[in-house]
């Protein structure tokens, strides 16, 4: 029976990482709709929190949760929306300016940004292992930078993804080090609707009326976003770090910014070649040593 809950911990940390690594598939689909940046991830929110609000629902029903919160609690999830925001607006943004793979890749740089803050801010100690990951991360930001084209990427788009990374490595300590006593559900209801909530405030803000999504086809994708890499990545990590452990799904979470690669490159035909192939491998690899560093402090 161990076995099987291992390899199902395996299939979901895999299933989560590729579901995550999607958010391209569904956003430069979108785009090439018309629909610009706010109103895709206005969309994406509000239908991802009405199916968790459906599922809080049946929880309030049985019994088994309510929606109640403190006011502390409600000024971190406050915060930790704020956050979210900031991360998934970034990332969207930076998807104009640069291939969605090699961003979905840089990204995958918060891992480190998490530990560099964790041992700043947080004084844990500062392991060997995350220095060399540091260097090992600058060089592959670097690589992807300058490309195989000749020319750079976009520094505007680098320094946007930069941002998701650091604001998603805040979300993720925040959340760590709060005292937020509740499900994943109840957290990402909150979440959620301050996202979407967010995304029409900053619509108003900036000039881009919300827009209904033009086509059917438009419509799939926005499902798309809403269930594939939200609620069904939530789910499936859930139960990844249940059965699996969380060093093992962090390293499979490499498959994320592979998945968000490879759709760029089959589907879209954006550019690859060595120089972005090496940058790539050092990003990854400077993720699983922060990974692994962690796990042999935490076995001590």
């Amino acid at each position: 029976m161990q076995v099987n809950k291992k390899l199902l911990g395996t299939l979901c940390a895999i299933g989560a990482a590729v579901c995550y690594g999607t958010n391209p598939l569904g956003a430069l689909n979108l785009y090439a709709e018309g629909m610009n940046t706010p109103s895709v991830l206005f969309y994406r929110f509000g239908l991802a929190w009405l199916i968790i609000a459906g599922v809080m629902a049946v929880k309030a029903v049985r019994r088994r949760e309510s929606l109640r919160v403190t006011g502390r609690e409600l000024r971190t999830l406050l915060t930790l929306g704020l956050l979210f925001i900031g991360s998934s607006l970034t990332l969207y943004l930076s998807f104009h300016h640069m291939p969605a793979g090699v961003a979905s890749t840089i990204l995958f740089t918060y891992p480190v940004m998490t530990a560099v803050i964790m041992a700043v801010f947080f004084r844990e100690r500062v392991r060997l292992g995350i220095v060399l990951s540091i260097v090992l991360s600058l060089v592959g930001v670097l690589l992807l930078y300058w490309g195989d084209t000749g020319g750079t990427l976009s520094l505007l788009g680098v320094v946007l993804v930069l941002v998701s990374a650091l604001t998603y490595a805040l979300y993720i300590i925040v959340v760590d080090k709060s005292p937020l006593a509740m499900s994943s559900f109840k957290i990402n209801f909150f979440v959620l609707f301050c996202c979407a909530a967010g995304m029409a405030f900053f619509a108003l803000l900036s000039g881009q009326p919300l827009m209904l999504p033009p086509t059917p086809r438009a419509w799939l994708w926005v499902g798309w976003l809403a269930v594939v890499p939200a609620i069904m990545a939530l789910v499936m990590m859930v139960y990844a770090a249940k059965y699996l452990g969380s060093t093992p799904t962090a390293i499979l979470g490499a498959l994320e910014p592979t998945t968000a690669v490879l759709i760029g490159i089959f589907v879209f035909g954006e550019p690859f070649g060595p120089r972005l192939l090496v940058g790539i491998l050092l990003i990854l690899t400077a993720v699983t040593l922060v990974v692994l560093s962690n796990s042999r402090s935490a076995s001590r």
